[in-house]
Formats: structure tokens, sequence, C-alpha cells
């Protein structure tokens, strides 16, 4: 292991175990997934949870389901009357993830969209407390520019693979829309007014983006 491998690992030995429900998510990931890395996993998972529950949302919005690893972590901080839209293109991974979602305690809270994202977005209500974009590198900024209207003042966007496997800090290929679409992303960010933000390189990088 290098010496960064290292690191993560003495991290998530040192952080709360996940719930057994999120261990069998991981399994099942691994077994039937093509790119089972996209899951958020232990150590990113505690960290999604723990931001969840300091703001234990009313309304929250996560763009890509995947195998819903990240959004039973979102669920975790809801309060009792809390609602979690996630939102997922692939409709062969809709039914896996309404079983899963079903044994957990969440499975009333969680609402499941399958479709376009920008689509689905704008039929959402307003006041939006926490949302989480893990979708299509190449739109990040469109999903942000459909959520920050209906974002609340105080309100947290989280950015998940803003570091892109290092490839924001190498020269771009003349290819790679997606690292393209994440490094503008990540421009705009830096310059946008209506927001703070915080960048930090766990995992594949998560940017922390706190409305005005």
């Amino acid at each position: 292991m290098e010496q960064n491998e290292l690191t993560a690992e003495y991290c998530s030995q040192h952080s709360t175990d996940e719930p057994e429900i999120l261990k069998e998510i991981t399994r099942q990931t691994y077994l039937s997934q093509a790119y089972p890395q996209m899951l958020s996993g232990h150590l990113q998972g505690r960290l999604l949870s723990m931001i969840s529950k300091m703001i234990q949302p009313k309304l929250a919005v996560e763009i890509g389901t995947f195998t819903g690893y990240s959004c039973l972590c979102l669920a975790e901080g809801l309060s009792k009357d809390g609602i979690l839209h996630t939102i997922e293109i692939n409709p062969e991974l809709e039914d896996r993830n309404r079983k899963n979602f079903t044994q957990s305690s969440y499975s009333s809270q969680i609402k499941i969209h399958t479709g376009n994202a920008i689509s689905i977005i704008k039929q959402l209500p307003d006041h939006i407390d926490l949302a989480f974009i893990d979708a299509d590198k190449e739109e990040y900024l469109t999903y942000y520019e459909a959520l920050i209207p209906k974002m609340r003042s105080g309100g947290l966007i989280l950015a998940d693979n803003v570091l892109w496997g290092g490839k924001v800090i190498k020269p771009l290929t003349n290819k790679d829309k997606e690292t393209e679409g994440i490094i503008g992303f990540n421009k705009h960010l830096i310059s946008d007014q209506r927001i703070e933000i915080v960048m930090i390189p766990i995992r594949d990088g998560l940017s922390i983006i706190r409305k005005k």
C-alpha cells in the first residue's frame, strides 16, 4: 500500500463503523457492477452521514443514486419528517435500490426518481437543505445551477470527485470531456459570490458548498 492508501485505511479504522446494510450494499456492488469504485465507501459515507446529522435536513436531494450507498448515508440525518429525493438515470438499478431501501429504517423517507436529473430537479420543492452531486461529470455545473436557486440560505451542496483522480492538476487532453467538466465546475465555484466553499481531499475530493 502507498502512503495515501495507508492513511485512508487508518482513518477508516478510527471512524465509526458503517451499518450492516451498507456493508451488504458494498458486497452486492462489487459482485454486480462494472465500476464498483463509484461507491462512496466507508470513510466518505461516514462523512456524508455526519454532515446530514448536523443539518438534520427536511428536504435533501441526491443526484446519482448508483447502488444506494450514499443515499442511505444521507438519510441517516434526516429530520423525522424529512424527505430525500434521489435521482438516477439508469433504470436497471431501480428495483435493487428500492429493495435495499425497503430493508432500511428510512424507506418511507426516500423518494426514488429515474430519469433526467435537470428535468426532475425543476419539479422539486424549493428550500432544499442538503444536496449531493455524484453523477455525470460533464454536467456538474448544469446540476449545480439547477440546484442553487432552490437551496435555502445556509443550505449545503456536496460535490463528489472534484479531484477526479488527480487529473484536475494535469495538462488537459482535448478529448477528456469529464475532466474538462470537473475543472470548469471547480473554477466556477471559486468565483461564485453566492456561496462559500471548501474542497477537502477525502477519497477523490469532496467540495462542501454553502449558499450564503
